[in-house]
């Protein structure tokens, strides 16, 4: 940060006090504290990554709280645990992240372990053409309440193909003209979309990406992180 920038902070603060008093702050005190406020950010730089955090977090919990409707309603049936939950842990995936296959036993735990959280998944296919197939014959799986079914197969058959797609989608009930038809067709294109610039909206940086109350959590954090996660939004 500059120096100009640092002034400009120091501007401010003075400004905001002006503002909280009007007329009990002279010209010449308002410089005074300008110069404090100045020499202590020259001073103890290292609040200005935490200014900056902050800043941050409370920009993404605004973006958060304005798409959260959108965020936590699951695509049909595209989510496990509890319909009643206090908590919901939402995962962007892609079923050829290879982070997001490891973080599968990690949600397995959460919801096996709390009976008050849900999990909603919502499929965002960035990685390859199959990954996009995978996610469309993912949601009409979803419509069938065929969901953790397919999911779990699939992650299960490792490296996805049009093949381990539908030899997935058999192993949960749905044929493979019925999977065929699913991944030719444009009818989910929507919602792919829409979980596309969802993503974009919380500045996610690659799969898997969770969103757990006011946080956004990016990679494979683990089960420890995802809990914390939890018990904080919960407290809230």
């Amino acid at each position: 940060m500059t120096l100009g920038a640092l002034a400009l902070i120091a501007g401010a603060a003075g400004t905001a006090l002006a503002v909280q008093a009007p007329g009990s702050v002279s010209t010449g005190d308002k410089a005074a504290i300008e110069k404090i406020v100045h020499d202590y950010i020259l001073e103890h730089p290292e609040i200005i990554p935490q200014a900056i955090e902050k800043l941050q977090a409370k920009r993404m919990e605004g973006t958060i709280d304005a798409n959260r409707q959108t965020i936590e309603t699951p695509f049909a049936g595209a989510w496990e645990g509890a319909a009643n939950a206090d908590v919901t842990v939402v995962e962007f995936f892609d079923y050829a992240c290879g982070y997001c296959r490891a973080s599968l036993p990690d949600l397995a735990k959460l919801v096996g372990a709390d009976a008050k959280v849900k999990i909603v998944y919502r499929e965002l296919p960035i990685l390859s053409e199959e990954s996009s197939d995978a996610a469309k014959v993912s949601l009409l799986a979803a419509e069938r309440n065929r969901y953790m079914a397919y999911h779990k197969a699939l992650y299960g058959a490792g490296k996805v193909t049009r093949e381990s797609i539908i030899g997935a989608a058999t192993q949960a009930g749905i044929t493979k003209a019925d999977a065929e038809a699913a991944m030719a067709s444009s009818k989910y294109d929507a919602e792919l979309q829409s979980n596309i610039a969802l993503a974009q909206k919380l500045q996610a940086s690659g799969t898997p990406t969770f969103v757990i109350g006011n946080q956004v959590l990016n990679g494979a954090v683990g089960y420890d992180s995802l809990k914390d996660a939890v018990t904080s939004a919960r407290g809230k």
